[in-house]
């Protein structure tokens, strides 16, 4: 794959023996999905993929339901972090690694915090938007904030089931709305909880085009003094600018002018969301892409994309 081909920074991995515990832990139906819609992967089947669709490199990281599975997060964390990075090891010039911390056992994460800066080929980690109903942001995971700002840490965020999803999802597949969702909770929370001012080194990547967020923006704006939040310096759709925004999912010309009014194309960058999200539908959504893209912006997105992870991953994200 030439050097000009797309970056990846939302892209997903599974092991057989992850995908084990998951089930056996009762997530037997993956958020809501059809059993069989449990991914079979393997480097060989991303690296096909990422041929067809023009990508260079991916970054892989541990979906939701992530490594908390009762009380084998550690074991499972570490064990999904070692297999990603083996893969990462064998395809350096096509594999990157985000590794899964298990939250909420914050003793845990900070371990697995260093181990995977220190020992493994780490580009920075993934979060789920809540761990067993405490979103990241809640005060208990203030020192795990503070050991990724100061490394300066990547950190994509993935929603997940949030609690009391039975009633919420009415039934239904929690991707299809939920977790678009559970994204807002997460964010709005940080953002009115300082963290953007209190975590200033963590760089934050918000999946799915940022979902419903853009939409509530100005309405969370209006409600912040209303709810008694305290004052801050800057806005909320000012906080939200200084995040990126992945295009995972199915990005189109609605969806992208709204997250036009909080981001710039300077903070955009392309996910595919396999092997979750199947090679035909990825290959799908790279058209519609290219056919939204040109209604908001100059340029080729691919180009645009591509520069920006290059820029995020080398710590240059001003």
């Amino acid at each position: 794959m030439p050097d000009n081909g797309i970056i990846d920074v939302h892209a997903h991995f599974t092991t057989p023996r992850y995908t084990a515990a998951a089930k056996a832990a009762g997530h037997r139906r993956p958020d809501g999905m059809p059993e069989e819609y449990w991914p079979l992967w393997s480097p060989a089947q991303h690296l096909e993929l990422m041929d067809r669709a023009g990508i260079s490199r991916s970054l892989l990281s541990l979906s939701s339901p992530g490594p908390a599975l009762g009380g084998e997060g550690r074991r499972v964390a570490r064990e999904a972090n070692e297999a990603a990075a083996e893969a990462v090891r064998d395809h350096p010039d096509r594999f990157g690694l985000l590794a899964c911390l298990p939250l909420p056992d914050t003793e845990a994460a900070l371990d697995e915090i260093s181990h995977a800066y220190d020992h493994l080929p780490v580009s920075g980690v993934v979060l789920l938007t809540n761990a067993g109903g405490r979103y990241f942001a809640d005060p208990a995971f203030d020192d795990v904030l503070r050991e990724l700002s100061r490394r300066k840490a990547v950190v994509l965020l993935h929603p997940t089931s949030c609690q009391g999803h039975e009633s919420l999802a009415v039934g239904r597949p929690r991707p299809m709305v939920e977790f678009l969702f559970d994204t807002a909770r997460a964010v709005v929370d940080y953002v009115l909880s300082g963290g953007v001012q209190r975590f200033p080194g963590l760089r934050l990547i918000v999946p799915h085009a940022g979902g419903v967020l853009p939409l509530l923006a100005e309405r969370v704006e209006l409600f912040r003094s209303i709810a008694g939040e305290p004052p801050e310096r800057t806005t909320v759709t000012e906080d939200l600018r200084s995040f990126y925004y992945d295009l995972a999912g199915t990005p189109d010309a609605t969806q992208l002018a709204a997250l036009a009014a909080v981001s710039s194309p300077e903070h955009l960058l392309y996910g595919s969301d396999y092997a979750w999200t199947r090679l035909e539908a990825v290959l799908a959504a790279l058209d519609r892409l290219d056919a939204a893209w040109t209604t908001q912006y100059p340029g080729p997105w691919r180009e645009r994309t591509t520069r920006n992870a290059r820029a995020l991953l080398d710590g240059d994200s001003a």
